[in-house]
């Protein structure tokens, strides 16, 4: 209602004169968008600034509410002259269309060279953190997970879990669609998509209602490469990569647009060797505390990994104002694990009890399918739009394990031999439908609204058995089917509005879920179905003021709610195995998560911003592990409650012409109050957590980075880990008239990535763990650029938003 009347009111405040806009578009020597280029218009009669903008995606600039008089236009963007205009007669109604403006190079004009503008690493918007990949060369060779783990705010762990400025439950979203992928599967995926696919990361930590209220953290929106050029063109990129083993990357994109049709295709493969090595210590007591037996567990992975994925797609352009487009995506990876795991237990004396000398193999194969079906629609000029997207989304994967222990006693004899295989299907379909409206009101206001609907089937499949020399027999402890199904009904309205120094926008999303999961059961096992039905109201609310018309010092504050629902393998409830003894069971009473999430924010210029965030979880998940016997079981439990603060800093600076450097730092409180392994949970840690990465132009094409990040000791529930950081460096050359680069770098130079740490709360019971990864590795890539260069209109695609990395396996 709230929003109802904001709007009636601003559409019905008394009519004010008319007034013109100025309008124009900034290209770079290429003839290509000059995107955040800065464009300042300034009155005749005042030497101050008298509005000031920042150029879009396509070069456009627009100054609303100008009064009859006398004007010049001053453009800059680094690396190219200040550009100043001639004198602009604003003598009546009429709106002012300028000439294209042409920036030249900072340099002077070149001859015969192919002159592109080189965006920062790391840009402050209103709302969002835009990390742009291309601008790192030690992204050279990166997969997408290790282009996201250097992102400002952005920690991953040694499972693939990701977090953002310090708070789980991110939801992250590839071009504005979900994954659809539970953690692991996401990490897999991540981890096999090349860096060079990439265009850009958006981190929005408060996202307004059109999106989808998925994540307490907020959202990570990955953004891959679409090529907007006219004519025939493309990118290809390749790299080879050395670390414990070797790693290759190859990459293609390329665009054909003539008239109505625009052809667009990207492929990509990789080939990766992975090392890491575990180190697992658990020591046991009694409730006087005396040690009665400890367990010690050296496991190593060597898992290859192979990835192939294409995207295609068309757009037709019925007319200027329609665009219907079609999209097809399909990947497939492979991964090949051969574990070896040592395990020693012994007495509470440090007396040998018998060592265990396990031989885990591990097959994977992972499908996507998907195709996206989009039609947009402009009804005038002013920004009047509809869009709508149709989504069909399908993933399949097969795991083979096998799981070969030997124990052996003190002497070195067999005692006894444990010989496991297990099939572990899985198929997931998407079916997801969205639609958009956009209208622009009077007086710099817009309202939006739109609904979506999304239907989730899951399959989920394992088959254990146990092998006798030949023979093999069914594990019905542990083989099971669960069926899930959930369905996901949205509606969002939306309304911003822009004053002279103050704007706001406000928004209200409904979400209601409806799931229900069917456990199938076995000779042993009786079938079990459980339904869950819910409804919730996401308000949001943004408010910026800017303390003068150039945009220098400005304060913004925000609010959001959302909601964080469990995977749905989380739900089932049976068992899978990780290795002798660790094992992972679902929970199908586990309850969504909602958090309130506040943002009080300080912004100069576009060179430091200074936020504060507050946040609130009731219902917190967490991994919670318990002993049973010598078995550790783990799950995803709801907690208790979570109050979380961070304090973080953005700078983007330009300290030289030849020197950009970025700066991220954050420090985090986390409390977490709950009820844990029949004890109480009250968990209080504060760490530091940097970014920081420079640029630096040597001349005659070369240019150098150096950027590292670093972590101190935080505190996760039961987990808490030891500080980590690293060091990155890369050195590249423009070549073949710019069209070309080559990249030198190296990643973890020192090979301080670390993962270790302890795990309490776990009764009589001490845990630590200690990971050794590859990180250390040394990149040498090549990417060459060809084709037409006339800009053409990029759009946007996609609708299903909302069950991002809930499938599991």
């Amino acid at each position: 209602m709230a929003i109802i009347m904001a709007v009636l009111f601003a559409n019905y405040l008394p009519a004010q004169k008319i007034s013109v806009k100025i309008s124009g578009q900034v290209f770079d020597a290429a003839h290509k968008p000059a995107e955040s280029a800065t464009v300042i218009l300034y009155h005749n009669k005042d030497a101050a600034p008298y509005k000031t903008t920042v150029a879009d995606a396509e070069g456009k600039f627009v100054f609303d509410e100008i009064n009859e008089g006398q004007y010049k236009i001053e453009v800059t963007l680094v690396g190219f002259a200040k550009y100043s205009g001639k004198t602009i007669n604003v003598t009546s109604s009429t709106a002012v269309v300028l000439p294209a403006i042409n920036l030249q190079p900072e340099t002077g004009t070149l001859k015969d060279v192919s002159v592109t503008s080189q965006k920062p690493l790391i840009e402050q918007k209103i709302d969002r953190t835009v990390v742009n990949v291309n601008a790192s060369i030690s992204n050279t060779g990166a997969t997408a997970m290790e282009v996201l783990e250097k992102s400002p705010g952005v920690q991953v762990d040694e499972d693939g879990n990701i977090t953002f400025k310090g708070k789980t439950g991110v939801l992250v979203m590839i071009d504005d669609k979900p994954t659809y992928l539970s953690a692991a599967d996401l990490a897999t995926y991540l981890k096999s998509l090349p860096a060079s696919a990439l265009d850009k990361i958006e981190l929005m930590d408060n996202p307004p209602a059109k999106y989808d209220a998925a994540g307490n953290a907020g959202v990570i929106n990955i953004k891959t490469k679409k090529t907007k050029t006219a004519g025939f063109n493309g990118v290809a990129s390749s790299s080879i990569s050395h670390a414990y083993f070797d790693r290759f990357i190859e990459s293609l994109n390329l665009n054909y647009h003539v008239n109505k049709i625009n052809l667009f295709a990207n492929a990509s493969y990789n080939h990766n060797h992975g090392y890491r090595r575990l180190d697992v210590n658990r020591d046991f007591f009694d409730n006087t505390g005396n040690e009665l037996k400890s367990f010690r567990q050296s496991a190593y992975f060597s898992p290859i990994n192979q990835y192939a994925g294409i995207l295609a797609g068309i757009d037709y352009y019925l007319s200027s104002k329609t665009t219907w487009g079609i999209v097809f995506n399909r990947t497939h990876s492979t991964s090949d694990d051969h574990r070896k795991v040592n395990s020693n237990l012994s007495s509470g004396t440090g007396k040998l009890d018998s060592m265990i000398l396990a031989n885990n193999t591990s097959y994977n194969r992972f499908d996507k399918k998907s195709v996206n079906l989009n039609f947009s629609h402009s009804f005038d000029s002013l920004g009047k739009t509809l869009t709508f997207d149709l989504d069909y989304i399908n993933y399949n994967s097969n795991t083979y394990q096998g799981f070969l222990n030997n124990v052996y006693l003190p002497d070195n004899s067999l005692k006894n031999t444990q010989n496991t295989i297990d099939s572990l299907p899985s198929g997931i379909n998407i079916y997801s439908a969205k639609i958009d409206y956009s209208q622009p009101l009077r007086n710099k206001g817009k309202i939006e609204a739109g609904l979506k609907s999304s239907y989730v089937n899951t399959d989920n499949a394992a088959n254990y058995f146990n092998l006798v020399g030949n023979i093999s027999s069914v594990d019905y402890e542990k083989t099971n089917r669960f069926l899930y199904n959930e369905n996901i009904n949205a509606a969002y309205i939306n309304y911003n509005k822009e004053f002279k120094y103050f704007s706001f926008q406000t928004g209200l999303r409904f979400e209601n879920t409806n799931g229900k999961g069917h456990q199938l059961g076995n000779a042993q096992k009786p079938d079990s179905v459980f339904t869950n039905s819910y409804s919730g109201l996401f308000p949001t609310a943004y408010l910026a003021y800017k303390f003068d018309t150039v945009n220098k010092h400005s304060l913004t504050a925000s609010f959001g709610r959302r909601i964080t629902r469990p995977n749905y393998q989380d739900l089932n409830p049976f068992v899978s195995i990780i290795d002798k003894f660790t094992y992972f069971t679902g929970n199908p009473f586990l309850r969504p998560q909602y958090s309130n999430n506040y943002q009080l924010a300080y912004h100069f210029k576009s060179m430091f911003t200074v936020a504060v965030n507050y946040s609130y979880a009731t219902d917190l998940q967490q991994e919670v592990i318990e002993q049973k016997g010598d078995i550790f079981v783990s799950h995803t439990g709801n907690i208790g409650k979570q109050y979380f603060i961070n304090v973080s800093l953005n700078a983007n600076l330009q300290p030289t012409k030849w020197w950009t450097f970025s700066l991220y730092a954050e420090l985090d409180h986390n409390n977490a109050k709950g009820d844990l392994n029949n004890g109480v949970l009250d968990e209080k840690a504060t760490w530091v957590n940097t970014n920081m990465n420079s640029q630096f132009k040597l001349g005659k094409g070369w240019s150098a980075e150096l950027s590292g990040f670093y972590q101190s000791a935080a505190a996760f529930a039961q987990f808490v880990k030891v500080p980590l950081g690293a060091l990155n460096a890369g050195i590249q050359k423009k070549i073949l008239k710019e069209k070309g680069t080559i990249k030198l770098s190296s990643r973890d130079i020192f090979h301080t990535i670390d993962s270790s740490g302890d795990i309490n709360n776990i009764p009589n019971t001490k845990t630590s763990f200690h990971n050794v990864f590859d990180t250390q590795q040394v990149s040498l890539g090549f990417t060459y650029s060809f084709g037409s260069q006339t800009t053409k209109e990029k759009r946007k695609t996609g609708g299903a938003d909302s069950e991002a990395q809930r499938a599991g396996n």
